[in-house]
């Protein structure tokens, strides 16, 4: 799994049939200080997480293994909305303290 923060949202009207419904949102990909790489993905969200909240990012065959999720031809799903990350004894991320 990879951490992200999420950036904003993808639109489409246009899809493969057994996307319809699912809800696209475009993450930035974090490194292991929390800063913003350059990286983007689509990711299909199926926790409900919103604009600026960190969350947790599965790519390949495990973005399929939701429920609902296995005939869908996505690459990356949202798994998790992260609350707090820790490292080496100290506080990286809160959401409570760093929603933004």
């Amino acid at each position: 799994m990879l951490l992200a923060k999420v950036r904003g949202t993808v639109v489409s009207t246009c899809k493969e049939p057994t996307l319809s419904g699912v809800k696209f949102l475009l993450v930035q990909l974090l490194n292991e200080a929390g800063e913003l790489l350059p990286e983007y993905e689509v990711a299909a969200d199926v926790v409900g997480a919103g604009n600026g909240e960190w969350v947790l990012i599965s790519r390949g065959s495990g973005a399929r293994q939701h429920e609902g999720y296995f005939e869908r031809p996505l690459d990356a799903t949202i798994v998790a909305i992260v609350d707090t990350v820790s490292l080496d004894g100290g506080n990286l991320y809160s959401k409570r303290e760093d929603f933004s």
